[in-house]
């Protein structure tokens, strides 16, 4: 399944590394939320891309917008990769069942069992207004998804 700019965003429930459940839908109406896939934690691309929302915070996560960022790592492993990077914004577990998530989104590389690099800039409405699916060792610019928010706020 491939989701497309303009389509209403899947609703997930996932759990966050604190073992919190976090649902998209709960932010309806509220904010703006950047859906962000991402391959795994540990990793020099995606720690490195989870570092410039966590620097960059007051940019992401504020009044208007939510960053949730997604992975098949388990839980206990965001938890870990959370503190040792000071990351503070939700880093969500799709890892049971593998990939749910992932693949309503059309961000799972089935043959390697992982995310992609993806990422869903949807607005208040639970609307998708831009995306991006990059191959995992591509890495996305943070600036864009501050312009595609600029244009929805």
């Amino acid at each position: 399944m491939s989701i497309s700019v303009g389509d209403l965003a899947p609703d997930f429930t996932l759990s966050n590394q604190y073992g919190e459940s976090v649902t998209l839908s709960d932010y309806r109406g509220k904010k703006n939320v950047v859906v962000m896939f991402y391959p795994f934690a540990f990793t020099g691309i995606c720690t490195g891309e989870l570092c410039t929302i966590r620097d960059r915070r007051p940019d992401f996560i504020n009044d208007t917008t939510e960053v949730l960022s997604i992975s098949c790592d388990s839980a206990p492993s965001l938890k870990v990769f959370s503190e040792q990077e000071n990351l503070t914004h939700n880093l969500l577990s799709d890892f049971y069942p593998h990939g749910a998530v992932a693949q309503q989104y059309g961000a799972f590389l089935e043959d390697k069992g992982f995310a992609t690099r993806a990422a869903f800039v949807i607005d208040k409405d639970g609307v998708v207004r831009w995306s991006v699916i990059n191959g995992p060792g591509e890495a996305r610019n943070a600036d864009d998804y501050l312009a595609a928010l600029a244009e929805i706020n």
